[in-house]
């Protein structure tokens, strides 16, 4: 059995191969597919009358080597209407058969191969003519209020349809549907033959095509023998108010279906009565009830209708309600008068007519009266509603409402500034009361001259008047006076009192201390000044800043800035600016120099008057030197002879201590770099002998008590012939050495 299996297999085998070969072969052939466009047609043509067939025709231009699954998809006026998919290479055709008007559109076909879509261009189908409907009823003869069943078909359209019926050439009916006939019932309700037809048209957005006219038929309505009957009375024109109106509404006719009968008596949209067979209604006339009366029968579906006009005459007519003067004041007194004009002199005559007035529902007059009311002025408040009523044979009538509005006394009237108010600048003041009533006339005063006067009509206008004032206190010449009532004076406010403000002028900025004394060390005040209105606000600048040194709002006219620890970094230009709400106003510029302090001048001079003194002393000394040189005069202590012109405390002070003798020695000799300093210039060497006490020389030389200053010229040519002119002197004059 293994053995007769084994051949299938195979075979299984292969067949998928086989397959699998195919299904390569197949892509590789779809990959290979060139789609280039869609192309639709209509056919016979894009115009065409009912009934003939029409073809939508759709190619798609492809090049291939093998099959392909072409998606194909049909719109008219962009809504789908037929899809279909093939694998062969011919047109899809789609059928319109005996195509009617509903077909007519714009068709465009689309078509998708291998996920590439394509549309046509899109091409419009006209047809032309539309089938004759047909018009059938279930029965042509029935009686008043029955129904009748009507058909209008068109069996051939198709598409959205509107059905009409008509009925002696006058629109009945209409209705919509989606199919080629339509079916209702109808009503007649009116005697006699009657003409029925219908047509329709076949809805194309935005537009309609109409149908002709249907068939003809013609119905008989037979005429029920009922009818309804109505009766006033008193007969005739000639009834007067107070009459008793009677009215009645009947059936006249066969009586036999009763059951189903019903009748209405009605004027315009009031019920008056109902009943089954007869209605009646029974009122005292008034004029107001002038007017048509209807009697309505109905029976199913039969409705009959019969109207009377009836007229009443007016026993007097309705009053009305006056007063004098037409406008008042509160406490003011008025007159009301109600009078009727008109009244039946057959009936009744004019005393028999009697009058009440009324304020707000309120009784004036108890009792009646002959229609003329005084309302006093002593009445504090005499606005309200007001009506009168008139009575005669029992027959009453009220006037129109006359609202009466006392008028309120315009109060003193207040004069008030509208915004700031500058000297010399323009501005607006507004008159002003709080009671009265309108229109009332305001008037600006300046003094004794009137200014301008304007009337307020409407409660949300105003009194406004421009001025200008020249001076701060002018605005106290300013008072405005109000008057609603010509009877009466006018009232007059107070003085215009409002804050006014002067424009800033004569801006200054003054320094403390003066100029000349501000030095280093010290401090400064900034004065800014200016005239006019506060608030001011300040300003401090220095003359290449742009931002303010310091800023301050005061009520003052000057305000200061203080600079402590003055230096010469302060120096500079200044100067400040005024700002109020009227301007601004700059100061003139001041210079400012820091001086040096005191101490620091005496500083300087001490240490001028030093360098100075110095210089002299090193200019004495170099004098010394020079002559010193000219003298070449070496001098040694010896003992100086007592001066025979001295007296006794000379000699006592001379024997106390040791007379000390300077004599100024020029040495030429080298200079012995380990005892004396290396100076450049002139230096003097000094030996100092001291005195025994007797006067002359001691037996020794006391090296610790002596000090010698040694001048090393060695290589200065003035000293060096100093020295040569000493050689040459005479050394008898020399004094004797001292060991």
């Amino acid at each position: 059995m293994w053995e007769l299996q084994q051949p299938s297999v195979r075979m299984v085998t292969r067949l998928l191969l086989l397959t699998s070969v195919l299904l390569s072969t197949c892509q590789v052939a779809e990959s290979q597919a060139l789609f280039t466009g869609v192309t639709l047609t209509l056919e016979p043509s894009n115009d065409v009358s009912q009934g003939t067939n029409v073809t939508v025709r759709c190619q798609a231009v492809v090049s291939s080597s093998g099959f392909l699954n072409r998606k194909y998809t049909i719109y008219k006026d962009n809504a789908e209407v037929h899809t279909e998919s093939i694998t062969t290479a011919e047109d899809l055709i789609y059928s319109l058969r005996m195509a009617r008007v509903a077909n007519t559109g714009k068709y465009k076909c689309k078509v998708n191969i291998q996920d590439k879509e394509l549309s046509s261009k899109s091409e419009k189908l006209t047809v032309t003519g539309l089938q004759t409907p047909v018009l059938s009823v279930d029965k042509r003869v029935f009686s008043e209020g029955e129904e009748v069943t009507v058909w209008c078909k068109a069996p051939e359209e198709s598409g959205t349809i509107v059905f009409y019926f008509y009925k002696d050439s006058k629109e009945l009916y209409e209705e919509m549907v989606s199919a080629n006939q339509v079916e209702t019932r109808l009503r007649f309700n009116n005697a006699g033959d009657h003409r029925l037809h219908c047509d329709y048209r076949v809805i194309l957005l935005p537009d309609s095509v109409p149908s002709t006219a249907s068939n003809n038929v013609v119905v008989t309505v037979k005429e029920l023998f009922i009818t309804p009957v109505i009766s006033v009375r008193p007969h005739g024109s000639m009834i007067i108010e107070g009459d008793i109106l009677d009215i009645s509404c009947s059936v006249s006719g066969n009586l036999q279906n009763s059951s189903r009968l019903k009748v209405y008596l009605n004027k315009g949209q009031n019920l008056l009565s109902t009943g089954q067979s007869k209605a009646n209604h029974s009122i005292r006339a008034l004029a107001e009830h002038s007017g048509e009366f209807q009697c309505t029968l109905e029976m199913g579906n039969v409705v009959k209708q019969v109207t009377e006009n009836v007229t009443i005459t007016e026993l007097f007519s309705q009053p009305v309600l006056t007063m004098y003067p037409t406008e008042v004041f509160e406490k003011e007194k008025f007159t009301l008068t109600c009078r009727s004009t008109n009244y039946s002199s057959d009936r009744i005559s004019a005393s028999d007519v009697k009058y009440s007035i009324y304020k707000d529902n309120y009784t004036l007059t108890p009792g009646s009266f002959n229609g003329i009311y005084v309302v006093p002025g002593v009445v504090r408040n005499s606005s309200g509603i007001y009506s009168c009523k008139a009575d005669a044979r029992m027959i009453s009538k009220y006037s129109a409402k006359l609202p009466v509005h006392a008028k309120v006394l315009v109060s003193k009237p207040e004069i008030t500034a509208i915004g700031r108010v500058i000297v010399g600048k323009p501005f607006q003041v507004r008159c002003h009361s709080d009671r009265g009533s309108l229109p009332i006339e305001y008037t600006l005063w300046k003094k004794y001259s009137e200014v301008n006067s304007t009337t307020v009509q409407q409660p949300h206008h105003q009194a406004i008047f421009p001025i200008t004032v020249q001076h701060y206190s002018d605005t106290q010449d300013y008072k405005c006076e109000a008057r609603n009532n010509p009877k009466i004076d006018a009232v007059v406010s107070n003085k215009l009192n409002t804050t006014v403000i002067v424009p800033l002028s004569n801006p200054g900025l003054s320094v403390v201390p003066d100029l000349l004394e501000v030095t280093e060390g010290n401090e400064m005040y900034l004065i800014c000044g200016v005239e006019g209105s506060p608030p001011v606000t300040f300003k401090w600048y220095r003359r290449g800043n742009v931002q303010p040194l310091f800023i301050t709002t005061t009520t003052q006219s000057s305000e200061s800035l203080q600079i402590k620890g003055l230096g010469n970094e302060h120096s500079g230009t200044y100067y400040c600016e005024a700002i109020n709400y009227a301007n601004m106003v700059r100061s003139q510029p001041v210079t400012v120099d820091v001086k040096m302090a005191m101490w620091k001048k005496g500083l300087i001079v001490a240490c001028c008057l030093l360098v100075v003194a110095v210089l002299v002393l090193a200019c004495v000394l170099r004098y010394n030197s020079k002559r010193v040189g000219v003298d070449a005069a070496v001098s040694v202590w010896s003992e100086r002879p007592v001066d025979p012109g001295s007296d006794g405390e000379s000699s006592v002070a001379s024997n106390n201590e040791p007379d000390v003798e300077y004599t100024e020695v020029v040495h030429r000799q080298p200079v012995d770099p380990a005892r004396v300093p290396l100076r450049k210039g002139t230096e003097t060497v000094y030996s100092e002998v001291q005195n025994s006490p007797t006067g002359a020389p001691g037996d020794h030389y006391d090296y610790q008590g002596s000090v010698e200053y040694a001048d090393l010229n060695g290589d200065q040519p003035e000293v060096n012939q100093a020295l040569l002119e000493v050689n040459h002197q005479d050394h008898h004059d020399l004094p004797v050495p001292v060991e």
